[in-house]
């Protein structure tokens, strides 16, 4: 059986699943999904890029599609034709269409009792024109249907937006406006303002990795990884923040497995990672001058694993830039203060284990340099096994 793997690049964790694949003797081939042409008529379809031809390969010998595309518009598309020609990915469009959407995942979540954010979605537009050309102004009413719904600070970010990008804290109404004066309508954010209270986390959040293969139960890998800072209420690795593994609570696993079979509804085989909190109010332990403290001592060996990371070098030799990055990043686990950073939100998220809250499902997560060193979820072997299983 041959698999798939459909991306608009091979970047690090495109490579991996290749490099994983070859280790696990599974037949797999890369698909390009950016320049290429799909061609369709009442004959059927071809995929072409402008020097090869794709249309056999997708028809008759690949069974299955790990669904990369990095793009969410892209992906989403991707799916859409996958599930038109009738050929199964991993992950189907049910999926891509719920994880495009921040506002969609809550709905579905939270409507099956899953704590979330308190959340609000407005459909209009901060400002819109007529057919005459003449322009509306609705940052007002936005703002006052906003406080009306939400209490205290307010978070504006963008329904499809990834890596922290275009997320605003608003803590009055000052400063609400001007958050939702700066919002536009763009790739990352179609239509309309959302919004959530702001949820005062401690220092960390969360990244779970949930997966199903078919004919088997949802399982959700023991340890998470958590994103720690105190630079900004945002800790999203993207903006530079740590790394460390944390133990997740059976009650958090079977919670987290719970929600990856609400988002994947009836598929039978699927790959998710789930970003949650912990509320901070009654999961503060430590003096937080020492937990600055602690993470001041990570610095040094994080930014070697950063260097390692940003080496232009990686894609074309794989491997001794990979074998660097291990070695990087054993060097900074190996620290003292790693394991007190460690017990600390280990000891949080037990306590809170009750009140953590589930803000955003991702279809296409990244995860060969930073989750799978933290965690050791290979997530390429979860993605492999799970399409195999459609078929064997």
């Amino acid at each position: 059986m041959i698999i798939g793997l459909l991306c608009d690049y091979l970047e690090t964790d495109e490579i991996g699943i290749k490099q994983t694949a070859q280790e696990l003797g599974v037949d797999l081939v890369y698909i390009p999904f950016r320049k290429i042409s799909i061609t369709i008529d009442h004959k059927g379809y071809k995929v072409q890029s402008k020097g090869n031809n794709y249309t056999g390969l997708i028809k008759e010998d690949i069974k299955v599609v790990l669904n990369r595309v990095q793009s969410k518009n892209r992906r989403l598309m991707a799916a859409t034709f996958l599930e038109a020609i009738n050929k199964p990915a991993l992950n189907p469009l049910h999926v891509e269409f719920l994880c495009f959407s921040k506002f969609r995942t809550l709905l579905h979540l939270s409507k099956s009792g899953i704590k979330v954010p308190r959340t609000v979605f407005i459909p209009c537009n901060p400002r819109e024109r007529t057919k005459h050309g003449k322009s509306i102004h609705n940052e007002e009413e936005i703002v006052d249907l906003l406080q009306q719904s939400l209490d205290g600070a307010i978070v504006i970010k963008p329904d499809a937006g990834t890596h922290g990008r275009g997320i605003k804290l608003a803590k009055n109404r000052e400063e609400l406006l001007s958050a939702v004066k700066s919002m536009k309508s763009s790739i990352i954010n179609p239509a309309g303002i959302l919004a959530q209270d702001f949820i005062q986390k401690w220092f960390y959040d969360l990244r779970i990795i949930v997966s199903k293969e078919k004919g088997k139960a949802p399982y959700c890998h023991p340890k998470a990884m958590a994103r720690a800072g105190l630079k900004d209420f945002r800790t999203n690795t993207a903006l530079g923040n740590f790394v460390l593994d944390v133990d997740l609570p059976l009650y958090v696993r079977e919670l987290a497995s719970r929600c990856g079979v609400i988002i994947s509804g009836k598929c039978d085989a699927w790959v998710l990672a789930l970003d949650a909190m912990v509320p901070m109010d009654k999961n503060k332990f430590n003096n937080e001058t020492y937990v600055m403290a602690e993470l001041k001592k990570l610095a040094k060996a994080f930014q070697e694993v950063k260097k390692v990371k940003s080496d232009p070098s990686k894609k074309k030799a794989f491997p001794e830039w990979n074998k660097n990055l291990e070695e990087s990043f054993r060097r900074y686990k190996s620290l003292e203060a790693y394991e007190n950073i460690k017990k600390i939100i280990n000891e949080s998220v037990e306590k809170g284990k009750h009140e953590i809250l589930f803000h955003e499902a991702n279809s296409c997560p990244e995860f060969w340099e930073q989750t799978r060193l933290a965690t050791g979820a290979n997530i390429a072997e979860y993605l492999l096994k799970c399409a195999r299983s459609i078929f064997d």
